[in-house]
């Protein structure tokens, strides 16, 4: 398990970490950046109506280590979200610096994302879905939330076709650095 203080220095530096194929952990700070801007954000006229129509119930932080563990179980690449990585994040969501946007309905968890978040940033990780739209109503709400917190980056790594959808940028490391610094002074709750 990584150290909660020393995971915590990293994203405020920049780094979030991975897990490798070989069981190691290796640490990234990509450039360009990936963002999603929250003045910008881009929701479709169809995924507008889905948010609307109340068809999930969104809640945050019920039950993060399932986010976690299915954002886990979707991955067909491999999973960088190895035993040790999962066993950190819990440790910073007991902490009150990781948390889960999750998509419910009829009882059942049905989508979702967890990050880390830092005064006025939010560090998405990962996300999943096992219902049509149910993660995009939770990028949805996450944005919102934030919005609503006075919040201002949303750090998503890397532009992904998903991402990109919903206005995802790239920008230099040296602008996400100084985007960083800006956002991490902003005293915000998450809760």
């Amino acid at each position: 398990m990584i150290d909660p203080a020393f995971l915590i220095q990293a994203y405020r530096q920049g780094y979030f970490p991975m897990g490798l194929e070989d069981g190691d952990i290796g640490w990234f700070s990509p450039d360009p950046r990936a963002i999603l801007p929250l003045e910008a954000t881009r929701v479709s006229r169809r995924l507008a109506r889905v948010v609307r129509s109340s068809r999930f119930d969104v809640v945050i932080d019920r039950d993060f280590e399932g986010v976690m563990r299915a954002c886990a179980a979707g991955r067909d690449e491999g999973t960088w979200i190895s035993e040790d990585i999962l066993e950190s994040y819990v440790a910073l969501h007991r902490l009150g610096v990781a948390h889960s946007v999750e998509a419910w309905r009829d009882g059942h968890m049905v989508g979702g994302l967890y990050g880390v978040h830092l005064g006025g940033a939010f560090f998405g990780e990962s996300m999943f879905h096992h219902e049509t739209d149910a993660s995009k109503v939770a990028l949805v709400a996450l944005v919102s939330h934030m919005r609503a917190r006075q919040m201002t980056l949303l750090d998503i790594q890397w532009v992904t076709p998903h991402l990109a959808q919903f206005g995802a940028v790239e920008i230099a490391k040296a602008d996400y650095l100084t985007r960083l610094r800006q956002a991490i002074d902003i005293p915000c709750t998450f809760v």
